[in-house]
């Protein structure tokens, strides 16, 4: 990427004869779970690698307590009947702040959305595979605030 862009800005002038173009939308790039190995990572050891609420800490982002939730599913049903025997709920490990997670209760899975733990990147508006995750501006328009930057 970096030798594409070298060349994109210094040779070419923003006019290069060659485009990286994806066809495809990033979506429909999902392998199905039945294709795929789980991977099992270590647990973070707090020094070189972290948990993912100790990151969204970092990141300083507020939400008021009584603000309505900016993160809205079009259909319930989809996470649970669709994406979860299909690609194993993706939306629980492509969030990087953790805000989905698939619950078990009363034998039952269920999508829970923690949207006080989001940074606001809208990777889950991009990244679902069923284009059922409604991603709006949240009331006030905050986002990430990274203070020691």
């Amino acid at each position: 990427g970096g030798a594409f862009n070298w060349l994109e800005q210094r040779l070419f002038g923003a006019n290069s004869p060659f485009k990286l173009i994806d066809k495809e939308p990033d979506y429909r790039q999902l392998r199905m779970a039945s294709r795929c190995e789980p991977i099992h990572y270590p647990k973070p050891d707090g020094k070189l690698s972290f948990d993912k609420l100790s990151s969204v800490y970092l990141a300083n982002t507020s939400h008021d307590e009584d603000q309505p939730c900016h993160l809205k599913l079009q259909d319930e049903l989809i996470p649970v009947k669709v994406n979860l025997p299909t690609w194993g709920e993706p939306a629980q490990r492509y969030c990087p702040a953790g805000v989905f997670e698939v619950l078990e209760t009363e034998g039952a899975a269920k999508l829970q959305i923690n949207a006080a733990n989001c940074i606001h990147c809208k990777t889950c508006d991009i990244k679902d595979p069923s284009q059922n995750i409604v991603w709006t501006p949240p009331q006030g328009g905050s986002g990430p605030n990274y203070p020691n930057m």
